[in-house]
């Protein structure tokens, strides 16, 4: 097996939840896509990284099934990881920065795939929610506390490759803080924390906690 770190990405507040991320330090023991691809299905995990470059903070994503462009919870699992001031994505440079008990990026929602975001009234019939039939990639949000930006969330990636629901995901974060045009502060799945930001020229920060598993 590669040697990779188990990190745990939008923690409650206690380090509790968060969604499960792989990062292969030294990419380089896996160079081609089809390996790296594999090995993110072999993990099972939400999202894989591989590091090509530690200094600059050059990394590649995977899903079980597709390679990503650009992602937001392996983005904050990686920049708290590396410590580096960015990351270089195939969508762009992603900034980066640690703030206390929480690691942020700063990303354009234009990078990742696009979501569905669909609201509900209450939180109830959010939690209430089955799983939808794969297709597309529903975001399930109400607000709980909507003058204070509080949101209740939980995301569907209907890709049908094992990733029924996503615990935490920063890029729905992101769109959805685009969308509102306001700090959100999220929970998301069984008590994930994602906290967001609007920035200057359209871009958005989105924060969290991370834990190193192994």
């Amino acid at each position: 097996m590669t040697d990779y770190d188990a990190l745990r990405v939008f923690c409650g507040p206690r380090g509790e939840y968060g969604n499960e991320l792989g990062v292969v330090r030294d990419g380089s023991v896996l160079p081609e896509r089809d390996e790296r691809q594999a090995f993110a299905a072999k993990l099972g995990f939400s999202e894989t990284v591989f590091v090509d470059d530690p200094e600059r903070g050059v990394i590649d994503i995977y899903t079980p099934s597709v390679r990503l462009p650009f992602a937001g919870y392996p983005c904050v699992g990686a920049a708290w990881l590396l410590d580096v001031p960015e990351l270089v994505t195939p969508a762009g440079v992603v900034g980066t920065r640690l703030d206390g008990e929480f690691s942020w990026i700063e990303a354009r929602p234009e990078w990742p795939e696009p979501r569905t975001l669909r609201r509900y009234d209450t939180a109830a019939e959010v939690d209430a929610l089955e799983v939808p039939p794969p297709g597309e990639w529903i975001y399930a949000w109400a607000w709980e506390d909507e003058a204070a930006g509080r949101i209740r969330a939980r995301g569907f990636p209907g890709r049908g490759d094992g990733v029924h629901e996503d615990e935490a995901t920063g890029a729905a974060a992101l769109q959805l803080t685009a969308q509102l045009g306001r700090a959100l502060n999220i929970v998301q799945g069984t008590g994930s924390q994602i906290l967001t930001a609007p920035q200057p020229e359209g871009w958005v920060e989105v924060g969290g906690r991370v834990f190193l598993e192994r």
